[in-house]
């Protein structure tokens, strides 16, 4: 008793071996004055003792370790012999992961996790280093560009995306990805999934991959034989025109990425030279700053599977000739703002199109692309655009949609667009602006767009009607809901959604009263043996700009002891609810750890700290802002 085991590991999975995975301690980078204790120690050096030329030139040294303690000894320990200041500026101005001590010491560590892996996933892990170091990686990104390559090995059934998953789950797990953030807020409730690279990791992937994978970072004034037949991927962070002399010496290019913080001056010339390269797999332009058009030639590249023009926000179209690249599987056009139409009726292999941030109205022959799974945005107008019919057969979308309607459409009569894609988690409902759209119109539109009973995370803007499509209050895996700026009377009965986590009501000026209904209790039909839970898993409850409501209705004494309300609600935010007379007694039974009242003069007068008549019904509440 009292023993304890202490493991160090840099693969998630031990712990779960060990069964820790709850006793975890995340190690983080070291801070920058103790990689210089650590530095100086290594070194045997005293610190206080070292002239000011040394320690500055020392402190630059050290930065360049980026808080990994292993870097620090090696580099201290290089130091060692070094008293001329000069050596130390070697050392300062050198490559310093090419220097042979470095390597061994260094690379050590991370080439014993480096075998480890799978052939595969390694392909996939030395494919990320065609980024820059501080590159912000998209998982989604990363999954279509190694399937681009063919890193994706697909077995029986498995999709692309779940392999691609595990493939990023493994490198995660094993620390080579860090910074890991999920942002489940950006879209409603649909994960956007963004890691880095250590720069020593991505140092060490470089080297492994320096005969094969090249980046270029020159101006007008550097010249460097760039000739190599053995490059494959090729990135060009910095360039200039006179580049361009050398980019058809790499013959063998499967991937060609352009990430330019200024234009070169010739940039048509150079998507003119780009389409010489036949082998092309993965094309990357990023440009927006020119007026770019894409050459008819560019159909020629038919081996490309990865296409991605995002930010060029002048491009207004793309030639009939894209329809010839068969084999591409992802075209990427975000923020390319005066694109107004593409064709994709030829793509038979396209899974992936991403539009947002685009104005296309009409996407050509998108309903024969029944395998497509990524489809971000769709806009539906009323003449000569895009038609709610042509998703119907769409049934392999996943992952987030949003579809915005932009005028009055025509609508098929009993059309079931969505309610046949199991795989779509997140729908976010766009209705035009100013509420332009006849009610009759809107409702039919609402019930036609009736999800899958598997959707997780929903979103309406703008609908207009008397009330919500009666679908809603039956997607019981929905986890994320928000209802903003809608034009309606009467909230919909949401109370017995079963996995909710996240409601949002903002801006539905129409509502006067919510009444028991919005809990999900139907008066006069509770069993008297049995308790209803109202809002079961409810955690996050947002009520904003409801200008005309002025009550909110609770549970008779009676019925309270056999009805359960929002069991697990923590936090509670009313703003904008100028006329709300008060809250119901049943939110201060829930375990509310927060709660904000503001720009609500009637609640804040009601609820202020010792003030207020009914502060003593709130001031058992950890954090509670009020006014």
């Amino acid at each position: 008793m009292g023993s304890r085991v202490l493991v160090t590991t840099r693969n998630e999975n031990v712990a779960t071996f060990m069964k820790a995975r709850t006793q975890m301690i995340l190690l983080k980078e070291l801070s920058e004055a103790f990689c210089l204790l650590l530095f100086y120690y290594s070194a045997d050096m005293d610190e206080s003792s070292v002239s000011k030329e040394f320690k500055d030139m020392g402190l630059e040294i050290v930065k360049r370790c980026n808080g990994l303690p292993l870097a620090a000894k090696t580099l201290g320990s290089l130091m060692r012999n070094k008293k001329k200041i000069q050596e130390w500026q070697a050392v300062l101005k050198s490559e310093t992961w090419e220097l042979k001590e470095i390597q061994q010491d260094v690379f050590r560590p991370l080439l014993l996790s480096y075998h480890d892996l799978t052939l595969a996933t390694k392909r996939c892990l030395l494919y990320c280093v065609i980024f820059p170091k501080d590159y912000v990686y998209d998982k989604d990104q990363l999954i279509e560009l190694w399937m681009s390559q063919d890193y994706l090995h697909v077995k029986g059934n498995k999709e692309w995306r779940i392999v691609g998953q595990n493939y990023f789950d493994d490198l995660v797990l094993r620390s080579f990805f860090q910074d890991i953030n999920i942002d489940d807020e950006s879209y409603g409730g649909y994960e956007n999934v963004t890691c880095k690279i250590h720069d020593i990791v991505h140092d060490f992937l470089q080297y492994l991959t320096e005969n094969e994978i090249k980046r270029l970072e020159f101006d007008a004034s550097e010249r460097e034989e760039v000739s190599n037949d053995k490059i494959h991927h090729l990135t060009l962070v910095h360039a200039s025109d006179s580049f361009l002399d050398c980019l058809l010496s790499y013959k063998r290019l499967r991937t060609f990425t352009v990430l330019i913080d200024k234009p070169i001056l010739s940039g048509q010339l150079m998507f003119d030279l780009i389409v010489e390269l036949k082998s092309l797999r993965t094309l990357t332009l990023l440009d927006n700053r020119r007026n770019l058009s894409i050459p008819k030639k560019i159909g020629e590249l038919i081996h490309l599977r990865y296409l991605d023009l995002s930010g060029n926000s002048k491009l207004k179209e793309l030639p009939s000739v894209i329809g010839s690249l068969y084999n591409l599987q992802t075209l990427r056009l975000y923020g390319c703002q005066s694109l107004e139409e593409i064709d994709v009726r030829r793509l038979i292999n396209l899974r992936h199109l991403h539009l947002r941030g685009c104005s296309v109205r009409l996407i050509k022959g998108i309903e024969k692309l029944r395998d497509l799974q990524t489809l971000d945005v769709f806009r539906v107008g009323a003449v000569e655009g895009n038609k709610l019919e042509d998703l119907k057969d769409l049934n392999q979308l996943q992952g987030s949609l949003e579809i915005e309607i932009t005028g009055n459409p025509k609508m098929a009569e009993n059309a079931a667009i969505l309610v046949n894609k199991p795989h779509l988690l997140e729908l976010n409902l766009l209705f035009p602006l100013g509420g332009n759209l006849d009610p009759g119109l809107g409702r039919e539109i609402m019930n036609g767009l009736e999800p899958h009973p598997g959707l997780e995370s929903l979103t309406i803007w703008r609908y207009k009607a008397e009330a919500f499509s009666p679908w809603l209050s039956s997607l019981h895996s929905l986890r994320v809901l928000s209802l903003e700026v809608c034009d309606c009377q009467v909230l919909p009965s949401l109370g017995k959604l079963a996995s909710l986590e996240s409601l949002t009501i903002r801006g539905l000026h129409g509502v006067e009263k919510v009444g028991v209904e919005f809990l999900g209790i139907e008066l006069g039909k509770t069993s008297s043996s049995s308790i209803f839970i109202s809002f079961p898993k409810l955690k996050k409850l947002t009520i904003e700009s409801m200008w005309s409501w002025e009550e909110w209705e609770g549970v008779e004494e009676e019925n309270s002891e056999k009805i359960t309300i929002m069991p697990c609600l923590s936090e509670l935010t009313v703003y904008g609810c100028q006329e709300l007379k008060a809250l119901p007694d049943f939110l201060w039974k829930t375990p509310l750890q927060k709660l904000r009242i503001s720009s609500s003069p009637i609640l804040e007068n009601l609820y202020r700290e010792e003030t207020g008549e009914q502060w003593a019904k709130i001031s058992h509440i950890p954090n509670t802002k009020v006014g």
